[in-house]
């Protein structure tokens, strides 16, 4: 079925967070490190940072809710104001024919500095920033509103991200269609999903053929 509508990640999907992580984040390290109020090994706590949310990394690795909120204070005052430059191959997706969408959690003034300066914001018909500091809304339930909005059904929507227990996991709860990305072949085969290594790949333009 060929679909309407595209709904992307952003972090690791549109650009690689490693590019920006190690300065962004270098206060955070400083700060965790410091604290020693966590579980695993430092190594452990930034590999995560990389992939997931702070918030999700805090539980997963048993911050101390003093580092916990210390952490969510720091992040909340941090913006990107550096030029960045998306994946290669997204290019690709500015020609596919349909409404796109951007669904990023984070902290609002980061992410959507991370927007400005990837220079994006005008390949989308809307942006959400999934704020866990500001609202108990999720990814499905951005999705669920976009469905709405829009006057879309489930399977008029394609979902690509990065994370399979993230935006994979919400769009499948819903009956969307799915494609993990993993840039260039990186990350973990997962039984039974499909995934692509780039946005020029045929399993990806076939929905909007």
């Amino acid at each position: 079925m060929r679909k309407k509508a595209l709904i992307l990640d952003l972090d690791n999907t549109i650009y690689p967070a490693s590019a920006i992580t190690a300065t962004l984040f270098a206060p955070l390290y400083d700060l965790i490190q410091k604290s020693g109020e966590y579980q695993g090994t430092f190594e452990d706590v930034q590999a995560r940072l990389l992939r997931q949310p702070f918030q999700v990394v805090a539980q997963a690795c048993a911050f101390s809710e003093t580092l916990t909120q210390d952490g969510i204070r720091l992040l909340s005052t941090l913006t990107w104001n550096e030029k960045m430059e998306p994946f290669e191959d997204y290019a690709s997706l500015r020609t596919l024919s349909c409404k796109k969408f951007l669904v990023t959690t984070g902290f609002t003034a980061l992410q959507h500095s991370k927007i400005a300066q990837l220079g994006i914001e005008n390949d989308f018909e809307a942006l959400f920033v999934v704020d866990p500091t500001k609202t108990e809304r999720t990814k499905q339930d951005v999705f669920q509103q976009i469905l709405s909005d829009y006057g879309l059904e489930a399977g008029d929507v394609l979902v690509v991200g990065d994370d399979p227990h993230s935006e994979i996991a919400a769009a499948t709860a819903l009956g969307i269609d799915t494609l993990l990305y993993q840039h260039a072949g990186t990350g973990p085969r997962i039984p039974g999903q499909e995934t692509i290594h780039s946005f020029a790949d045929e399993k990806l333009r076939r929905f909007f053929g």
